[in-house]
C-alpha cells in the first residue's frame, strides 16, 4: 500500500487552549514552568494535564502511572475546549500506555496539533496508523532545547501560527549523502524507536511512498547498524523514494554514524540527506508528518531541504 496525504489540523490562533502531557518520562517542574511562560508569551493558554508532573511510585523512569499518562492523553485529546496536545518531554514509556487508548474515541474527535519527538514517535506512528492523523515532530516545551535556542522556538511558533512562512526546512550544514530529488509522504522519528514498534500489531507494514525521517540520540553507530539492518530485513524501508536525517546526540564520532548511514542507506536507490536539524541536537526544526514533501539533495553541494507541499496545518 502506497502512503497518501494525512488529515491535517487546524492552525492556532491567539488565545488557543492547550493541554501539556507527559506520556513518557518525568519532567521537573521547573522546566515546565519555564516552557508554560514561553508558551503564554505566544498568547497560548496552557493547561497542564492532571498527572503530567507524576513520577511513578516505584519505577522512576516514567511519568506515573500507564494508565493515568494514557488518560491525560484520551481526555486532552477528546475535550473540544483543548485545540492542541503538546508533549512535555521524551523519555520512555509511551510503548507501555499507547494501547490503553481508546483510538476510535480520538479518531471520532478529529485531528488536533499534536507535538513531540523522541519516545512521543511510538504516538506520531499510532496518529498516522490508527486514527489517520498528521503530526508534528517538534520540539517538547519542557526539553533545554525548546527553552535554549531561539531557532527551535521560532520554528514552532510559526508552524502554530503561519505553517506556510516554514514549509521548506533545513539548515546550513545539512548535506547530500546520497543525491538526487525525491517526493513521497514524510513519516518517522526516534528510528531505534521505529525498529521497537516493528512487529506489533498496529506496526506499519508498508511505507511505500514514504520519505522517511529519522534521528535518535544514545545509540553507537553499530547499535545504529543494527536498528537499521532489523529495519531492512523486514522489508520496513521497501518502496520509500528519499530518507532525511536530523541529529545523531550521542551516538558516538559522526564519521562513524555516517559510514554506517551511507553503508545501510546507500544502496537503497533514493536520495539521502544528513544533518537536516532536527532531533536531538542543539536546533530541533518542527517536521511535518503525514503530508507530501519534496526532499532536495543537489549533487553540486547546493543547500539540501525539505519541502512541504503543503501547509502542515491548515
Amino acid at each position: 500500500m502506497t502512503l497518501e496525504p494525512l488529515a491535517r489540523p487546524a492552525r492556532l490562533r491567539p488565545g488557543a487552549r492547550v493541554a501539556v502531557v507527559s506520556p513518557s518520562g518525568p519532567v521537573p517542574v521547573d522546566r515546565m514552568e519555564r516552557g508554560l511562560d514561553l508558551l503564554r508569551g505566544w498568547d497560548l493558554d496552557p493547561v497542564v494535564a492532571p498527572h503530567a508532573l507524576d513520577t511513578h511510585p516505584d519505577l522512576g523512569h516514567l511519568a506515573g502511572r500507564d494508565e493515568h499518562r494514557a488518560q491525560d492523553l484520551q481526555e486532552a485529546w477528546c475535550d473540544p475546549s483543548v485545540d492542541a496536545v503538546l508533549c512535555a518531554r521524551g523519555g520512555y514509556g509511551a510503548h507501555r500506555m499507547v494501547d490503553l487508548l481508546d483510538w476510535a474515541a480520538i479518531r471520532a474527535a478529529g485531528p488536533k496539533v499534536f507535538v513531540g519527538y523522541s519516545d512521543v514517535t511510538v504516538l506520531h506512528e499510532a496518529f498516522a496508523l490508527r486514527a489517520g492523523f498528521s503530526t508534528l515532530h517538534g520540539p517538547m516545551i519542557g526539553t533545554e532545547v525548546f527553552l535554549k535556542d531561539e531557532a527551535t522556538r521560532q520554528v514552532l511558533r510559526s508552524t502554530l501560527f503561519e505553517p506556510e512562512s516554514v514549509q521548506t526546512l533545513g539548515l546550513d550544514g545539512a548535506a547530500a549523502l546520497v543525491p538526487g530529488t525525491a517526493r513521497g509522504i514524510t513519516y518517522g522519528g526516534c528510528v531505534s524507536l521505529l525498529a521497537a514498534d516493528a512487529g506489533t500489531p498496529w506496526a506499519r507494514t508498508s511505507a511505500r511512498g514514504g520519505l522517511l525521517v529519522i534521528e535518535d540520540t544514545g545509540e553507537e553507530p553499530y547499535r545504529l547498524d543494527g536498528i537499521l539492518t532489523r529495519l531492512l530485513r523486514i522489508g520496513a524501508l521497501d518502496g520509500i523514494s528519499g530518507v532525511v536525517c536530523g541529529s545523531w546526540e550521542a551516538c558516538g564520532p559522526y564519521e562513524g554514524v555516517r559510514a554506517v548511514l551511507a553503508d545501510r542507506l546507500g544502496g537503497l536507490g533514493i536520495p539521502v540527506v544528513e544533518e537536516l536539524g532536527f532531533g536531538h541536537g542543539p536546533t530541533a526544526l518542527t517536521v511535518p508528518l503525514g503530508v507530501p514533501a519534496v526532499l532536495d539533495a543537489p549533487a553540486d553541494g547546493g543547500r539540501c531541504t525539505l519541502t512541504a507541499r503543503v501547509p502542515a496545518l491548515v
